[in-house]
């Protein structure tokens, strides 16, 4: 290839046109004003509103081998909007930093500014990238803030939840960490890098395996269920992006109180993996799997849970054990970023 027809990058094109390939992709959603001045304005009706912030880095968050521009967009938006619902907010708007090595295509921003569109297309029309930042870096970087409205409500925390609640979850448990199992057990060169090649192949095994691809490298969180647990009156929510024993135990932590879950009523996740995994690891992965960005919540006894939320469980008095499984304490198993 001659020098006259490689990509352009972005140390090339310069910071101004690359921003315009951007913005000419990026809906601006529904705000009192969008890109373009120093700061953004979003309506804030009652006064208040949440804000979130999230980090995703080539290397301990994705690998460029496997994920295509469009889906780390698009994963970006999805995991930034599962945090603002699950306090039981609308969300209204986002900002987007990101830092690019210099021989970045402009294409390959381009087709991620695609992503974010689709994102918030098909997850919360209405809501739109409001402004960010561009800034040079040896290592891809994708840094969103995302905030949302409460439209008179209280925000929904981890510290809500009563003994007698229900505790019930939205959404899938384990199909992403079950993708993630495979893209580091299949998808690798003999060097256990991430290898493109090998994940055409795993991906051509099968509709059951491109499906647990897809809930890691694109998922798609039931959002609105998180606007609906406000509105149904839920006492706690958080959003389940590390696992949900890690993730129950904070909420316990939080709220004082003790969680016991029961296994059977994860059958339908466990189904779910069980064909590929079997039994016992399928149990692990929908325990201890995260990155689904489900939503985990506990409602007064006796309420009618709104839909997709499924009871899997009960708040008690605190105990010895903060989380238990069928009446054993469980450890709380899941994501750490700083772990080994």
């Amino acid at each position: 290839m001659t020098l006259a027809h490689r990509p352009l990058t972005v140390e090339q094109a310069g910071e101004r046109a690359v921003l315009a390939e951007v913005l000419a992709r990026i809906p601006n959603g529904d705000v009192l004003l969008g890109p373009g001045d120093d700061s953004a304005v979003l309506a804030a009706p009652d006064g208040r509103y949440v804000v979130s912030t999230d980090t995703m880095i080539d290397g301990p968050d994705f690998r460029l081998a496997w994920s295509a521009p469009e889906q780390l967009g698009r994963k970006a938006v999805a995991s930034n909007l599962a945090d603002v619902v699950a306090m039981g907010a609308r969300p209204t708007g986002l900002v987007v930093a990101l830092a690019l090595p210099r021989d970045t295509t402009v294409d390959f921003v381009a087709r991620l500014a695609e992503g974010f569109a689709q994102g918030l297309r098909e997850l919360w029309p209405g809501c739109g990238i409001v402004g960010g930042d561009l800034a040079t870096s040896s290592t891809l970087t994708i840094a969103v803030t995302a905030f949302g409205s409460l439209d008179g409500r209280d925000a929904v925390t981890r510290a809500g939840a009563q003994p007698g609640d229900t505790l019930a979850v939205a959404g899938e448990l384990g199909r992403a960490a079950g993708g993630l199992r495979l893209l580091f057990q299949d998808a690798v060169d003999a060097s256990g890098a991430a290898d493109a090649a090998a994940l055409a192949e795993l991906l051509a095994q099968g509709a059951e395996v491109a499906e647990l691809i897809s809930a890691q490298l694109a998922p798609v969180p039931p959002l609105g269920a998180g606007v609906a647990a406000g509105e149904a009156g839920a006492n706690s929510m958080m959003d389940l992006s590390d696992g949900l024993l890690l993730d129950a135990h904070r909420l316990a932590r939080a709220s004082k109180v003790s969680l016991e879950i029961d296994s059977d009523a994860l059958a339908s996740d466990i189904a779910a993996l069980e064909p590929i995994f079997g039994a016992d690891l399928a149990l692990r992965l929908a325990l201890g799997g995260g990155e689904d960005h489900s939503l985990l919540a506990s409602f007064p006894a006796g309420a009618e849970l709104p839909e997709p939320f499924r009871a899997i469980g009960r708040v008690t008095k605190r105990q010895d054990a903060r989380v238990l499984v069928d009446g054993a304490a469980a450890d709380p198993a899941g994501w750490d970023p700083f772990a080994a």
